[in-house]
């Protein structure tokens, strides 16, 4: 009986920590946000490497394309990330709102300076 309600802690203490959420690290102290650059990284520069589009090419992160389809602002970024588009997946399930909400600025800042800062 001892050993199913370890198993049953053990189950439970993998359950939670597989529930953390992505965008934050833990550390000593507090959970800390993870960088706009890393979550770019991690979630968006597979597709959108340095800005650009593996699948379609037009439809890039640059400048002049987030302005010609309308998504040169924070809320239309943050919409299509939340809600997807197209060949572009939807990341509700796997992004807080904060966290869409930081990478929407990120995504602008860089289109601004022309995807010249290098993450990290």
């Amino acid at each position: 009986m001892r050993l199913i309600g370890t198993v049953v802690l053990l189950v439970l203490l993998l359950i939670t920590s597989f529930l953390t959420p992505v965008g934050l690290a833990a550390n000593s102290d507090a959970l800390q946000p993870i960088p706009a650059s890393q979550l770019f990284e991690v979630h968006c520069a597979g597709c959108h490497d340095q800005g650009g589009n593996i699948i379609r090419r037009g439809k890039n992160l640059k400048l002049k394309a987030l302005q010609r389809y309308e998504m040169d602002s924070a809320a239309a970024i943050s919409q299509i990330v939340t809600q997807g588009k197209g060949n572009m997946s939807a990341y509700e399930a796997r992004l807080t709102p904060e966290e869409i909400q930081v990478l929407a600025s990120y995504v602008l800042e860089q289109a601004h300076q022309d995807w010249r800062l290098k993450p990290g």
